[in-house]
């Protein structure tokens, strides 16, 4: 079957994103040819997200929306693997006779051998246990994407277990990579052009607490941070429960790590907290967003928070608000709560309808966006530092970047007219003159790049 063309769909999360990279790096390596156009694919893979309903109706409206290359394409194969294939990999071989191959989140590696043995009229699944896999730089990703940063993915898995969540479902449980295995791929991706590494995993300051006993983050960052290409280096996903003084202080002192600390802490009120099996009170939340500013004050907060949990009270939801109101965190991303099979919050009283769900979301929501215009006027005629990510497709004659409080696809951008040398991966300052919710316009001042 070498020499194919195949074509890789991703939806969900950045992890997912990681994952395709590999497995198109895979396939390639067995002599597979990537393609951009589906028609000329006859190879379709879609990788799925099956984190709340949401998420798992886009999967299935996807992969029937691609089963059609099957006629108007060349298309002989419709591949689906992922989390939503480990989670309900019978349902969907049952009522999807248009996929040829289902794989699940551990066994994504066998997907080569998988393909030489498909018969296009018998569809296979093969879905063992998540701890199978584990993401390593053994298996080179095929990281063809010309852009200023990379995510690389330090760990699989999550021990949490909070009661609204599938994920240990459908990934196991925590697995960290070796430091050195992250220093290699790292390395690779600067020697390629690449200047910002976000590191990810469901939950990063776990890192190393399994295989080690101890969390090895901070220990982590400080060798990633010795690579001379490297410019910015961002985490993303700290569990709070886990962040030592440790951590912080590596943040500060290193001046390659963006000082942004991503803080999913879902809700402050403690009877919500309970229910969630968050470990965390209100009172340590308060107290370790505290201890964070004093450290680095200049550091940037991002959270999440999800609204319409099971019980949740008008007055546990004002309390919420309030704390937003308090906190002022910069950045800031609500979900109305998903009601997922075989997750204990699934069986609490007191289901939340999604009309309310939906009128809290934006409640919360307008509320944060008022926060974030306050802290975005700040800007107005200051200078700041941003890295290039390239030509804009908001506005025709602009190119756009992001300041080292900006993670890519969540947060925030800076528009601004190119200069002559402006390019990709540039570290350049700009001066402020206009700025909106969620974006700043300004004027190069000084372009610089190594």
């Amino acid at each position: 079957m070498t020499q194919q063309h195949f074509k890789i769909i991703t939806l969900g999360c950045a992890k997912n994103s990681v994952d395709s990279e590999q497995i198109q790096g895979l396939l390639k390596n067995k002599g597979f040819i990537p393609v951009d156009d589906l028609a000329r694919a006859e190879i379709i893979l879609l990788n799925t997200c099956g984190f709340i309903e949401s998420a798992k109706q886009e999967s299935i409206d996807t992969i029937l929306e691609l089963a059609r290359y099957k006629t108007t394409g060349v298309c002989k194969y419709l591949i689906m693997v992922g989390c939503l294939v480990q989670k309900y990999a019978h349902e969907l071989k049952d009522s999807l006779p248009e996929v040829d191959l289902f794989l699940g989140t551990g066994d994504i590696l066998e997907l080569p051998e998988m393909l030489a043995s498909l018969n296009k009229d018998k569809p296979v699944l093969k879905v063992t246990r998540p701890e199978n896999y584990l993401y390593d730089d053994d298996v080179k990703r095929d990281y063809s994407q010309v852009r200023s940063y990379a995510y690389v993915k330090i760990a699989e898995g999550c021990n949490n277990c909070c009661t609204y969540c599938v994920i240990p479902q459908l990934k196991g449980r925590y697995r960290s990579r070796t430091i050195e295995s992250i220093v290699d791929e790292v390395q690779g991706l600067v020697d390629n052009g690449v200047k910002e590494i976000i590191l990810i995993a469901q939950d990063t300051t776990y890192f190393g607490k399994d295989s080690a006993g101890r969390y090895l983050l901070p220990q982590l960052l400080r060798e990633l941070v010795k690579i001379p290409q490297l410019r910015w280096l961002r985490i993303h996903y700290c569990y709070p429960e886990h962040i030592t003084t440790e951590l912080l202080q590596t943040i500060k002192d290193e001046e390659k790590i963006c000082k942004y600390l991503d803080l999913p802490l879902q809700h402050i009120s403690d009877p919500i907290l309970r229910a969630m099996g968050r470990s965390m009170s209100k009172a340590q939340i308060l107290d370790l967003i505290k201890k964070v500013r004093e450290l680095i004050p200049n550091i940037v907060l991002r959270s999440t928070f999800i609204v319409g949990f099971p019980g949740e009270t008008h007055e546990q939801f004002k309390e919420l608000l309030a704390f937003l109101q308090e906190v002022k965190f910069d950045r800031a991303g609500f979900f109305a709560y998903s009601q997922e099979p075989d997750t204990p919050a699934a069986l609490l009283p007191r289901q939340i309808s999604m009309e309310e769900k939906q009128r809290r979301l934006e409640k919360a929501r307008q509320l944060q966006d008022e926060i974030l215009a306050d802290k975005q006027a700040q800007f107005l005629n200051k200078q700041v530092e941003i890295i290039v990510d390239g030509v804009s497709l908001d506005y025709e004659g602009l190119w756009e970047g992001r300041t080292r409080g900006d993670s890519p696809e969540i947060d925030g951008v800076v528009y601004f007219i190119p200069g002559p040398k402006t390019k990709s991966g540039d570290i350049i300052k700009i001066k402020i003159t206009h700025s909106e919710n969620y974006a700043l316009m300004g004027e190069i001042i000084d372009e610089f790049t190594e």
